[in-house]
């Protein structure tokens, strides 16, 4: 979801002189001030550098940030990510992975394009490259459940050991796993809620290994992807967004045969997708590895699904280049 609907989305918008992602974010979303609002650029939210938490259980009155930050209603969720949500650290002290980032990125494409983020990506991204399988909701827009793949055995509860307002107990199953996605924002969210099949993917990787386009459509420049793709000073395995491989940082998600030039991005889910310019290669994984019986106590507990070999993204992403270079 943040790469492939709202990093291209943003891609798409900085090609066509619609956003400066030098630029402070209060330039585009007036409401948000206060508190050192006015200093983050739209790229600090890039580099997980603006100094959000990891995250805000929007969704669960007992969240650490106390009650008032429930919410179970997208306008009030976004109403709080706009003028609520804490910062945790100063400005490009530190970079923090954060859902809030990629939330509030979210909002902004909406902002910009007049369009909810579904709408733009599905109308605007997809359909111009001929992609009907990839799309946010999907239960909603005439996909079947039987169509895709589940994504937790017992909704939201981790096996009984989580519960909260509304939780869901069943298989999920074509609706959006991450909690603050499905709940807080009605399934559409800048950090996660995309569904797609590999074949859909492998469209949107071409586009990268293309720096921008695909057959006679172009999404983005070439410019703006190397913008967006290069290594930040402060850290090479970060881009605007992607993660790179740079000096083998990451080798548990590109294994140790990646190129410094490749790039891509993990999904909690267990999905991992690895774009490297210098082999014209791309690799996209699709596991449902939390799909899987859970083991542990009530408090330390982990999917069995990360243990499998497929839940080891370096492990697969080493095989596809071991299979290269060999032949």
């Amino acid at each position: 979801s943040k790469m492939f609907a709202t990093n291209f989305a943003l891609m798409k918008l900085v090609s066509e002189g619609k956003l400066d992602v030098n630029k402070p974010l209060f330039y585009y979303l007036p409401e948000f001030r206060g508190a050192g609002r006015e200093q983050r650029l739209v790229k600090d939210l890039l580099t997980h550098s603006a100094g959000y938490p990891a995250v805000v259980d929007f969704h669960r009155k007992d969240n650490k940030f106390g009650e008032r930050f429930f919410s179970q209603n997208s306008l009030r969720t976004k109403n709080l990510l706009l003028t609520g949500v804490p910062f945790v650290a100063g400005r490009n002290v530190k970079h923090l992975y954060s859902d809030i980032d990629y939330m509030l990125l979210g909002v902004l494409v909406e902002r910009l394009s007049g369009q909810p983020l579904d709408a733009y990506v599905e109308g605007q991204i997809y359909q111009p490259l001929g992609l009907t399988n990839i799309m946010y909701n999907p239960l909603q827009k005439g996909v079947t459940k039987n169509h895709i793949a589940a994504t937790e055995l017992q909704g939201n509860t981790r096996g009984g050991r989580i519960m909260f307002d509304n939780a869901r107990t069943d298989v999920l199953q074509g609706e959006v796993h991450d909690e603050k996605a499905f709940y807080a924002l009605g399934g559409v969210a800048g950090h996660a809620g995309l569904f797609s099949t590999a074949e859909d993917l492998s469209v949107l990787a071409q586009v990268l290994l293309n720096r921008g386009g695909y057959d006679n459509k172009q999404m983005f420049t070439p410019q703006v992807l190397e913008q967006f793709i290069s290594p930040q000073a402060s850290d090479e395995t970060y881009g605007l967004g992607w993660r790179r491989a740079g000096n083998q940082a990451l080798k548990w998600h590109f294994g140790p045969y990646a190129s410094p030039e490749a790039y891509g991005h993990t999904g909690w889910t267990g999905t991992v997708t690895v774009i490297d310019p210098a082999y014209d290669l791309a690799i996209v994984l699709l596991t449902n590895a939390r799909h899987s019986s859970i083991e542990g106590d009530e408090t330390h507990y982990e999917f069995a699904g990360k243990k499998f070999e497929t839940g080891k993204y370096g492990s697969i992403i080493s095989l596809v280049y071991e299979a290269l270079l060999n032949h």
